[in-house]
């Protein structure tokens, strides 16, 4: 196998992956050597000439994978925040390539034995506690993977793999175009109310298209700002309808996921009955923290009665507001988000427009760099990366001069980047068998904000914060590891219902002064965040937070009915629809598909799993009850969150690192406190 070719850059492994060098024409060739070098370690591990030692197999079969892993990453990577028709075609051409021979690994009999030897024989006792922990994971997935399954069971289970892998593809790229699709062009006078940031966003992106007035689209930046400001109430309703029916029958057939959900809630199921399980749901939590679909399910409906006399007070308050100040007796789903923002105006006397021109991104991020640097005793540097697009930056993380991490930043939204925001790895911590040393973690962390226009940086809502701060909480977990088996090193080998502890944790300083304080400047006067504005913050913290909450639990009992009832496939929508007359407090309108685009589920790994947020935020909040109760910034409680959660990643379960940090299992006090539901 020859590591350094220079001439595919998708082959070269040999440090950061060369991402402004990488072309469609790359992908395929790349993506035959990798599976051929794969394929041939996969040959080799289960020869006789390996032996079943851990360490033997993962020298000969954890290097090949990795490499193949990488390469292929890189190129998902690039699809979901470069997407081009070339590139989208070499990704669709290979996926089912991937798809078959990490099927085929995870199913393989004789390396499945192989395994089983290891874990049988009197070395396994000898294996450090993150390689064993390593291990039972293995032999778990390999059930999953379908190693037991025989015959006919056996091809038809590859066959489910294949099939899904490409489903969920199309599921993303529907999504995709049907939000880069849609473009409406209005003069200055139809934005009335909107904030000047936007309206010079939205200008320069008609005057980039030569059109007079101004562009609208779907993405985050300009339609949730529209919504929240905009006075003209059939132009809110517009784009709400708009956003609400991407990739639904509302739109152009061949964007329609109905058909593609259908089939894959279908397919799940048929899945779970291979591997002998009732519902997919129970396939999902074989490896999540959560012991049954019915405890999801009572967590779930426990949290949503729990918010619903908040919620139901929530829209009370908004409706007679509206009634009252602003003439609307027919408050409809598309004016709730600007009624809202009034509502939090008379109350609250700030605007989140307001709040807005105090979090310029660059002084954001250097607020939280310092606030990592000091609770974790880091320092972050700027560094030199080849990257995909000209406003990505990547940074160095080090201890003591030592380096430990490095992570790449993609902030702004643009056509051809996937919505949302989310963390991923580039490559993993890992002391590599082959002897080439330590591996140190590299992070990608996107999202989805306003680009800056002209001479002025880009501003930051405060959800904005959040979301970022939020995305860095995962990294950290990604980042500052000590686990050297790549396996259960960082995020990975976390359960998936816990995975949102670190992320979610870190939100809880967008709420303090003393952190707000460090990282905000108004744009124009350079004039930190005022104490009387963030009092005003803080009071309107748990506005509307019973309507958030019981938004939360409807997407949460909607993901997990529909993998753990049987008939389903067929009942999507009517699913949905019974789930919100069960949880909801305020009305939907009848188009609303919500569902179409619910990539969390169809295409992003959380299918039966959505619960976890709200499972990990009774975690992450407890957690951070300890910065309350210590201090925000003690050194102490901030090492022993970091050893005990951050730096063990996977190697042991989500609940022993809880406990060894906060000493007691979880409560769920906390959470509601911060909700201001206690």
């Amino acid at each position: 196998m020859s590591h350094a070719t220079p001439d595919n850059p998708l082959l070269d492994t040999r440090g950061l992956p060369r991402f402004a060098e990488i072309r469609p024409e790359h992908v395929t060739p790349a993506i035959d050597t990798l599976l051929a070098d794969a394929d041939a370690a996969l040959q080799a591990a289960v020869g006789d000439g390996v032996p079943a030692d851990y360490d033997a197999l993962s020298a000969v079969l954890d290097v090949a994978v990795e490499r193949l892993r990488r390469g292929w990453g890189a190129v998902g990577h690039l699809q979901s925040v470069v997407d081009t028709p070339a590139l989208r075609a070499a990704y669709t051409e290979n996926l089912p390539r991937v798809t078959e021979f990490m099927t085929r690994l995870g199913a393989d009999e004789r390396l499945y034995a192989k395994y089983k030897a290891v874990a049988a024989s009197p070395a396994a006792a000898r294996l450090s506690p993150a390689k064993r922990k390593a291990l039972a994971d293995a032999l778990r997935d390999f059930v999953l993977g379908g190693a037991e399954l025989q015959g006919a069971a056996r091809v038809r289970f590859a066959q489910l793999q294949d099939r899904m892998a490409a489903l969920s593809q199309q599921f993303g790229e529907h999504v995709l175009d049907a939000t880069d699709g849609f473009a409406l062009f209005v003069d200055t006078e139809a934005l009335d109310g909107v904030p000047a940031d936007v309206l010079a966003a939205t200008r320069a992106a008609a005057e980039a298209e030569g059109q007079p007035g101004h562009k609208l689209t779907l993405h985050a930046p300009v339609y949730l700002p529209v919504l929240q400001y905009a006075t003209n109430r059939a132009l809110r309703e517009q784009l709400f309808r708009a956003h609400v029916t991407r990739a639904s029958e509302f739109g152009p057939p061949e964007l329609d996921n109905s058909a593609l959900m259908r089939e894959l809630v279908e397919l799940r199921q048929e899945e779970a009955a291979l591997l002998g399980h009732a519902n997919y749901a129970q396939v999902s939590l074989v490896a999540k923290m959560a012991e049954s679909p019915e405890q999801v399910l009572a967590f779930v409906r426990d949290l949503a009665q729990r918010a619903r006399p908040h919620a139901e007070r929530d829209l009370a308050e908004l409706e007679a507001f509206a009634a009252r100040e602003l003439g609307m007796l027919d408050l409809q789903a598309w004016d709730r988000p600007f009624a809202s923002e009034r509502l939090k105006q008379a109350r609250f006397a700030f605007s989140s427009d307001e709040v807005k021109q105090y979090f310029t991104e660059p002084r954001a991020l250097q607020g939280l760099f310092r606030l990592v640097e000091t609770l974790f005793d880091v320092s972050i540097r700027p560094g030199e990366a080849s990257v995909w697009h000209d406003s990505v930056r990547y940074f160095h993380v080090e201890r003591g001069g030592e380096p430990l991490a490095g992570f790449f930043v993609d902030l702004y939204a643009r056509n051809g980047k996937s919505g949302g925001a989310w963390m991923d790895e580039v490559r993993a911590r890992w002391v590599r068998p082959d002897g080439t040393g330590l591996q140190l973690p590299v992070a990608h962390l996107v999202c989805n904000f306003a680009p800056p226009v002209g001479d002025q940086p880009a501003l930051l809502t405060h959800d904005d914060l959040i979301t970022l701060f939020h995305e860095f909480g995962h990294g950290l977990h990604h980042m500052l590891t000590r686990v050297d088996e790549a396996a259960v090193a960082g995020i990975s080998g976390v359960e998936w219902d816990a995975a949102e502890l670190p992320s979610q944790f870190l939100e809880n300083f967008c709420w303090e002064w003393e952190v707000l304080s460090t990282l905000s400047a108004h744009v124009q006067t350079g004039a930190p965040l005022p104490r009387a504005l963030f009092d005003k913050m803080v009071a309107a913290r748990n506005f509307q937070s019973g309507l958030q909450m019981l938004r939360h639990c409807e997407y949460a009992l909607f993901d997990m009915r529909l993998h753990a009832e049987p008939g389903t496939a067929s009942r999507v929508q009517a699913i949905a629809d019974e789930v919100h007359a069960e949880i909801a407090v305020a009305a939907k309108p009848p188009f609303q598909r919500f569902a179409h685009s619910f990539g969390h589920i169809f295409d992003g790994g959380y299918a039966a799993g959505y619960y976890g947020y709200a499972w990990a935020e009774v975690l992450s909040a407890d957690a951070f009850s300890a910065f309350e109760e210590a201090g925000l910034f003690d050194a102490a409680t901030g090492r022993r969150y970091m050893e005990s959660i951050l730096e063990v990643g996977g190697s042991r379960p989500a609940l022993e690192s809880f406990i060894a940090f906060r000493g007691r299992a979880p409560r769920i006090d906390a959470l509601l406190r911060h909700q201001g539901m206690a």
